[in-house]
């Protein structure tokens, strides 16, 4: 008896869960083994429907990404790539509520490391690609399919990989969509902002290193390598950047003003953040440059004195604040501490405007009347950063309507990830909707 082909909806939810099940931890070694399980669980689900995908390795056995191009029915139309990625940051889990990676669903969601970064999209991806095979439906242009790993260390050993290695895979393409954006943001019960992602902050992944005199932990010593990096480290995280605010956040301050019916004159930017709640840790960090200690090894011994301390900053720079950045580290830092940048990725900015944001709006106001789209700069970064270096426009739009009272923001590399059903069940369908139409 043949088994009932499932919706996307029922596809999705089965698909995410079987995709937090797999570990694909990123400590930002070739250690663990689960992104190319993953892969090749993904180049399963294309070919069970009858895709040929491409199973790529890209710098090691254990690194490799998906790629899968879906001819459209107008092909002299500029292409569109539709990417995720399959790694996630690792999780401890004695700090969960529950198995960070045994996909629980519990109070109506499912729980787990990846569950909206960036799993959630992947599997909406996949289910909507696959309901298209069962009914032979072909897209209005060619739609590039990539599942990418190493988004969460930088992507070298995925997406930029991929763009210097193997840049056949872009032919045609002009716009990419991704993750972090179309995620709802509920003002009141007539009005839901959908935050699109429009821009996205830069990296400088720093490292500090402090010499000192070694000696014995019982003698007076006033040139000690760690109180050094300690000080160094206190001012850097006590550092507040000014607000710099490019066309993308211009923009966002103006629509949550108006939406939220605030007189911007009168009130200072960090005092509209406030009007958000949770989501303005998400939002209101994407109009400043950002610097904060992360890690921080030194010593072997607590009765030695090392010569060595070395700490690593995260810093991250809005559109044109990266000169600013890295001269304020260093003047924090010191004349006694050495920095050397290990990680750096550019910044991204692009119009809110065109027929591929006219396509978002229109596939969310069909499912969601009360749906308004605005842009928003997100202060992390995606592999949008690696396409755009062929001249790729990127926006994140993975859609979920979300409830009210949840803090989405805190889910991001947070403890107890999870996602609501309803948000995927809405966001297949949005997605789907928006890719026939763009």
């Amino acid at each position: 008896m043949e088994q009932p082909i499932p919706s996307p909806a029922e596809d999705t939810v089965r698909i995410i869960g079987d995709l937090i099940r797999i570990d694909t931890s990123n400590d930002g070694t070739d250690d663990g083994p689960g992104e190319i399980l993953a892969a090749e669980y993904v180049v399963e689900l294309l070919r069970e429907v009858g895709y040929d995908p491409e199973l790529i390795t890209t710098t090691s056995g254990r690194r490799a990404a998906v790629a899968l191009r879906i001819p459209g029915t107008f092909s002299e139309q500029p292409a569109l790539l539709l990417h995720g990625h399959l790694d996630v940051v690792p999780a401890v889990a004695a700090d969960w509520t529950v198995p960070p990676f045994a996909a629980e669903v519990i109070d109506d969601m499912v729980w787990g490391r990846g569950a909206v970064d960036m799993k959630d999209m992947d599997a909406m991806i996949l289910a909507v690609i696959r309901s298209w095979a069962r009914e032979g439906y072909r897209p209005p242009r060619d739609v590039v399919v990539l599942f990418t790993p190493d988004e969460e260390a930088g992507g070298r050993h995925g997406a930029h990989w991929l763009v210097e290695n193997r840049p056949d895979l872009f032919t045609g393409v002009t716009e990419a969509v991704g993750e972090v954006g179309g995620f709802s943001l509920t003002v009141r019960d007539d009005l839901r902002l959908y935050l699109i992602q429009t821009a996205e902050k830069g990296i400088a992944w720093m490292r500090l290193t402090a010499a000192g005199r070694a000696g014995h932990g019982s003698m007076l010593n006033d040139h000690n390598a760690v109180s050094h990096l300690a000080s160094a480290m206190s001012r850097i995280g006590s550092h507040r950047f000014d607000i710099s605010l490019g066309p993308t956040a211009q923009r966002l301050l103006a629509e949550i003003c108006e939406a939220y019916g605030i007189d911007l004159n009168g009130n200072e930017v960090d005092e509209v953040m406030k009007q958000l709640g949770p989501i303005a840790r998400f939002i209101g960090s994407g109009m400043r440059n950002t610097i904060n200690p992360t890690m921080l090894e030194a010593g072997y011994k607590v009765n030695v004195i090392p010569e060595h301390a070395v700490g690593h900053v995260d810093g991250r720079f809005v559109p044109g604040g990266r000169d600013d950045l890295v001269d304020t580290a260093r003047r924090l830092a010191g004349p006694d501490i050495d920095i050397d940048i290990l990680t750096e990725d550019v910044a991204l900015d692009v119009p809110f405007e065109g027929p591929t944001i006219e396509a978002m709006r229109a596939a969310l106001q069909t499912e969601d009347p009360h749906a308004h789209a605005i842009p928003y700069l997100m202060s992390g970064g995606t592999d949008a950063k690696a396409f755009s270096r062929l001249g790729i426009t990127g926006y994140g739009f993975a859609p979920l309507r979300l409830p009210p009272d949840l803090d989405f923001a805190a889910l991001f590399h947070g403890i107890d990830e999870r996602v609501p059903l309803s948000a995927l069940r809405f966001g297949v369908v949005v997605l789907d909707r928006f890719l026939r139409t763009c």
